[in-house]
């Protein structure tokens, strides 16, 4: 299966809710007019682009529509899809990992796949020839280093862990120093996702910052916040959280083989001006695929 077919089998839900409601949009007006703009911005909305991001691409849709002297629906769509390319345009969509070692720091609220995504970007690095190592910051949940141990193994990366309940910024400083002696490429950090208890999350999240910035300040660092697509508006609102308290460098949004509302994707990229790196459209390493703005509009429309 090729990488755009890839994309639009796992955008499937979303595609099929939106040809539902947007395509009836296009195809049910003969000519551009104020009740096409309305039923345009509420499809958007259910598709989950959030009201402000819907109501900007329409906004820009209308403008388009004037300057561009379009005269029906399906040229309006074709205005759509490069709004929406723009839009999604926020920055570089590839992770910087222009140093040896490079270190991603990966967050996100338990539950969102953060573990499994770092264990198929790990699986994808190897592939790609880079030397890996895995290093088990999560240490409050019970079983976390356990589940990174198995993908460590399932990759062929390396792993540095300590006992439950440790200091996660001894752990991330004991793989720093693993790293150097295993001529390690990338170095992938788990952390804890206690959002709810914000001030923790915050002191743990800046110590473990300030061990990378001591021990490696000239590597190539993300942040990478891992987000569940299926939670729609919630998964903005966290990552808005997130961007406040630990400087998010990219994004990447998963399951969104399981939701009709991907559009998600859209919101947070707009709302946030972070770009997303990958998406997640399925169980398989290579179901974490890279983000690219034009293939997924034209998987979505």
């Amino acid at each position: 299966m090729g990488f755009f077919d890839k994309i639009k089998k796992g955008l499937e839900k979303t595609r099929q809710a939106m040809a539902t409601t947007l395509g009836s949009v296009f195809t049910g007006f003969s000519q551009i007019e104020d009740e096409f703009y309305d039923e345009l911005e509420e499809s958007l909305i259910l598709a989950d682009l959030g009201v402000e991001t819907a109501g900007k691409a329409v906004e820009r849709l209308r403008d388009a529509v004037k300057a561009q002297r379009l005269k029906t629906p399906e040229e309006a769509k074709q205005a759509l899809k490069d709004i929406l390319v723009d839009m999604l345009d926020v920055g570089d969509t590839e992770l910087r990992l222009d140093t040896k070692p490079s270190v991603i720091l990966v967050i996100g609220v338990n539950g969102v796949g953060k573990t499994t995504t770092i264990g198929k970007l790990a699986a994808q690095f190897v592939k790609q020839g880079k030397k890996v190592l895995l290093v088990a910051g999560d240490t409050f949940r019970a079983a976390a280093a356990d589940q990174l141990e198995i993908w460590a193994e399932r990759s062929g990366a390396g792993i540095v862990r300590q006992h439950e309940g440790a200091d996660p910024a001894s752990v991330v400083f004991d793989g720093i120093q693993a790293a150097r002696s295993r001529d390690v490429d990338v170095i992938l950090c788990d952390t804890a996702g206690r959002l709810h208890n914000k001030a923790n999350l915050m002191n743990e999240l800046n110590k473990i910052s300030r061990i990378v910035e001591r021990e490696l300040p000239d590597a190539s660092k993300e942040v990478l916040l891992v987000l569940d697509g299926t939670t729609g508006q919630n998964g903005l609102i966290q990552a808005r959280e997130f961007k406040q308290i630990a400087g998010v460098t990219s994004i990447a949004l998963t399951k969104l083989d399981g939701t009709a509302k991907g559009g998600i994707v859209i919101a947070v990229a707009d709302a946030l001006q972070i770009s997303v790196k990958y998406i997640g459209v399925g169980e398989k390493a290579d179901d974490l695929m890279p983000f690219n703005a034009r293939d997924f509009v034209n998987a979505l429309l």
